[in-house]
């Protein structure tokens, strides 16, 4: 785990008992995880929580489908349909023009209300077919030209180097160090 050399006891929502729905309305990754965290925050007051939000930004569709990726095409459409909508939108455009995205943003918020925030990406393109059966979501029509493969095809390891979530959570993990450091002195 990514966060584990903190020195410090990270929770999920549900280990921490924290049963709320939370309206992710915010314009951006950035501010639906800052929401996300502010609500967590005003539960567990005297500690640091940190929430991400994250999705597929697929350029030729202006960036759809963004921070709508979860509700794409409904809540509770499967992934193999989400895909198969978005290849079908892609039908007949050329590799050059199907670049994309992933992007995650995690916000953290520490007891005095302050925010600190980061946002990091996985450069591709959208695949002409889904493939591999590893990772979830947009994975398998996630192509990554340096690697030869979709997401889904990666490894474990190599997608957790490589993505934008463990990119944001490394990112967070440096700033909650500096706070931390901070707070000892």
């Amino acid at each position: 785990m990514i966060l584990k050399d903190l020195g410090m006891e990270i929770l999920s929502m549900k280990e921490a008992g924290v049963d709320i729905d939370i309206v992710e309305d915010g314009m951006s990754f950035e501010e639906n995880a800052e929401i996300k965290a502010r609500a967590v925050a005003r539960i567990l007051t005297n500690d640091i929580v940190l929430a991400d939000d994250s999705g597929l930004e697929i350029d030729y569709l202006d960036k759809a489908p963004g921070i709508y990726s979860a509700r794409f095409a409904g809540e509770d459409t499967s992934y193999d349909i989400k895909n198969r909508i978005l290849l079908d939108r892609l039908e007949g455009v050329p590799d050059e023009e199907r670049t994309a995205r992933f992007v995650c943003a995690v916000a953290a918020v520490f007891p005095d209300g302050t925010v600190a925030t980061v946002r990091k990406t996985i450069e591709g393109v959208i695949s002409h077919e889904s493939a591999g059966n590893n990772g979830f979501g947009y994975d398998p029509i996630f192509y990554v030209p340096e690697y030869g493969c979709t997401t889904a095809e990666m490894t474990p390891e190599r997608k957790n180097d490589l993505s934008h979530r463990g990119k944001a959570l490394r990112a967070m993990r440096d700033i909650l160090k500096e706070k931390i450091g901070e707070e000892m002195v």
